[in-house]
């Protein structure tokens, strides 16, 4: 990236010296310019104006301070020509504050809509971009309003955990006659439809409701092929159908961070992952193929239906829902209740006391096509990449995959520490994404067509327990989002609950089939993994903690860090790191790589972390070890042990069984 400046050679000038770089939160560039011009007094120096800011001159030395603008965010740095400009470091001091005062960060929450007032009228004027281009979807009107709502709640579930609304009562009563009696019920028709389907193919009598239209999905997913083998392990596509639903899978993925302001030791080479996230899923037409296979398993499906409450007895849970199609009310029954409402869930807020995520990922993007393909090669995506440091407090992170034909999906998101001043904005990252898009990808905004809006906050959650977090009560159970079911780097709950399939299926089996339905025995199928536990400090390491300054080139620089390792070690290795296969000596080995080429690794973390958790971590770290020694003790006789004992043990002593069960899977995937 060039920058336009006012430093032109001059004979005397031996060489130029940075004294500071600046992320200025603010879009309007001019505006920090003409304050800058106008209104700022430095201590030193006599000031002439500049295109781009201004020149101060003291003692015959001359200090540039320049602006420029990206990501719609303003950038401000200082050069010294030469020596002998008075206290440097001081003026600097005080430019630092001055800007801070003048321009501090701003957490805009979105404009309330007045009756009979339309989505688009209501937004215009703070969120112009948005407007324009949410009018060129098909249902652009409404994914905008599906997009204002999920912010609107998830707003209200940052700001006020501490009352959250229940809608779990313990009430013990018997079985009803009149109203339906099911297996499971699911709440949730996204992931919640696939787990359905698996289950209802067992023989389960299963009830899905979703609030949406059924099939309508507001994200896109991607997957490796390994991975989409769970789907034909369990038995419910067979490898041709599979095929079906791969709208795309292309050669390679690109993970590269922006180091342009990075000392040349952080700067890194390109990670190659190609068989990471490099099948696009053509994620409505799996939607509908699982309603059809749990229909054809005896399954029912309740759409445009609103969960209202449930009751949780000793013998079963009595559902209440209400079309928003008919407003009638409708009342099931269930052995066991699933929650699959993702981050939005009011049964997870209930379940852990309003206690909000740990941490959280503001996801927008879009379907596109008409990309020039002199720009971008189709059978090539983005896994990981950022085109620039940190943007109004935010590391701005891209992800691009090909889709079918000429599709691209494409997503800009940030990892956001949760925090009530600042619950992190979908409609603010959605105005960043349509002005920005052309600075990322080089593209002409009027050639492209916008087929659908994907967003959603993605949940991270610091488990330093398997018991850390309630994903259970009697008679329910929490999955997928609801769950805080997901990876820290670059997985959703689509990646977590496909790889954990497996597992969620076999120990759900086991706890219908010998009735252990408490939320004791629940919450052993729970997927924890200690080292997804450990390697959630990565994602620490990439967001900025509201109120905080930061260098803006300093989560590049740690990023570029640890990639940088992975891209110069083996194929193997990144892809095991990455998809939360990470074993304990791999991490150890990479840590302490990444700790020798940059010592102030640690020091940097600690400041973004704090005290608090950055010993929680050291917590889930000796977890993740002592999981490594049991895995070694263990692992060499217990799983055929299991299998040979199973007809007596699973007979006599059913809770143990599931216990055993649930520690082989931990030991076999979290070490």
């Amino acid at each position: 990236m060039i920058i336009q400046s006012d430093i032109t050679p001059h004979p005397s000038v031996i060489s130029m010296e940075e004294l500071l770089y600046l992320e200025v939160p603010t879009p309007d560039t001019d505006k920090v310019c003409h304050w800058l011009q106008t209104s700022w007094q430095p201590r030193h120096g006599e000031k002439q104006q500049t295109p781009t800011g201004i020149r101060l001159v003291a003692n015959g030395a001359k200090l540039s301070i320049f602006t420029w603008n990206v990501q719609r965010t303003t950038y401000l740095k200082v050069f010294a020509w030469a020596s002998g400009f008075p206290q440097p470091q001081s003026l600097c001091r005080q430019l630092k504050s001055d800007l801070e005062q003048a321009f501090p960060n701003q957490y805009p929450a979105p404009p309330e809509i007045q009756p009979g007032q339309s989505i688009f009228d209501a937004l215009a004027a703070d969120y112009p971009k948005t407007v324009e281009y949410f009018q060129k979807f098909p249902q652009g009107e409404f994914d905008l309003q599906r997009a204002y709502w999920w912010e609107k709640r998830w707003r209200e579930t940052v700001k006020n955990p501490q009352a959250p609304q229940p809608v779990i009562f313990e009430k013990n009563q018997p079985a009803d006659p009149q109203f339906a009696q099911y297996d499971l019920v699911y709440i949730g028709g996204a992931l919640g439809v696939i787990h359905a389907a698996v289950m209802a193919r067992l023989g389960y009598k299963v009830l899905l409701i979703e609030r949406l239209p059924f099939g309508r999905m507001n994200r896109e997913w991607n997957i490796s092929r390994s991975e989409l083998q769970s789907l034909i392990n369990l038995g419910l596509f067979d490898e041709t159908e599979i095929e079906t639903l791969v709208a795309r899978e292309y050669k390679n993925g690109f993970n590269k961070f922006f180091d342009g302001n990075n000392p040349s030791h952080l700067k890194a080479n390109i990670l190659y992952t190609p068989t990471v996230l490099n099948i696009a899923v053509a994620s409505e037409l799996l939607l509908e193929k699982c309603g059809e296979k749990l229909r054809a398993a005896g399954g029912e499906i309740w759409d445009q239906t609103e969960f209202i409450r449930a009751d949780i007895g000793r013998e079963r849970a009595q559902i209440f829902t209400k079309s928003l199609v008919t407003g009638d009310e409708k009342i099931v029954q269930a052995r066991l209740l699933m929650d699959a409402m993702g981050t939005a869930s009011p049964i997870a807020a209930q379940l852990n006391q309003g206690r909000p995520f740990d941490s959280v990922c503001p996801t927008v993007g879009a379907v596109v096509k008409g990309f020039d393909p002199a720009v971008w090669d189709s059978e090539y995506g983005d896994v990981l990449n950022s085109h620039g440091d940190i943007s109004r407090g935010r590391q701005l992170i891209w992800e691009l995959f090909p889709g079918q034909g000429d599709e691209m999906t494409i997503y800009l998101f940030h990892y956001h520490e949760v925090n009530p001043e600042n619950p992190g904005s979908l409609l603010e990252m959605y105005e960043d994404f349509f002005s920005i898009l052309p600075e990322y990808r080089r593209c002409d905004m009027a050639q492209l067509t916008f087929e659908k809006a994907t967003f959603g906050y993605i949940p991270g959650y610091f488990n330093v327990g398997a018991g850390d977090r309630q994903v259970a009560f009697d008679r329910l159970l929490a999955i997928g989002d609801a769950a805080s079911l997901q990876s820290p780097l670059v997985f959703t709950g689509f990646g977590s609950l496909v790889r954990n399939l497996d597992r969620l299926t076999k120990l759900l089996d086991i706890a219908l089939q010998k009735d252990l339905l408490d939320q004791q025995n629940l919450s052993k199928i729970r997927a924890y993994q200690s080292n997804i536990a450990v390697t959630w400090l990565f994602s620490k390491g990439m967001m900025v903690p509201t109120g905080m300054k930061l260098p803006p080139q300093r989560i590049n620089a740690m990023l570029n860090t640890f990639f940088g390792l992975l891209a110069d070690s083996s194929p193997e290795v990144a892809e095991t790191f990455i998809k939360d296969r990470t074993s304990w000596l791999m991490f150890n080995k990479l840590a302490l790589v990444a700790a020798r080429q940059n010592p102030a690794l640690l020091v940097w973390i600690w400041q973004m972390a704090g005290a608090k958790d950055f010993i929680r971590w050291v917590g889930a770290y000796f977890a993740f070890s002592f999981d490594a020694v049991l895995s070694l003790l263990l692992m060499g006789w217990l799983p055929q042990w299991l299998e040979n004992s199973e007809a007596w043990l699973s007979e006599k002593y059913p809770s143990l069984w599931l216990s055993l069960l649930s520690l082989k899977y931990r030991l076999t995937v979290g070490t």
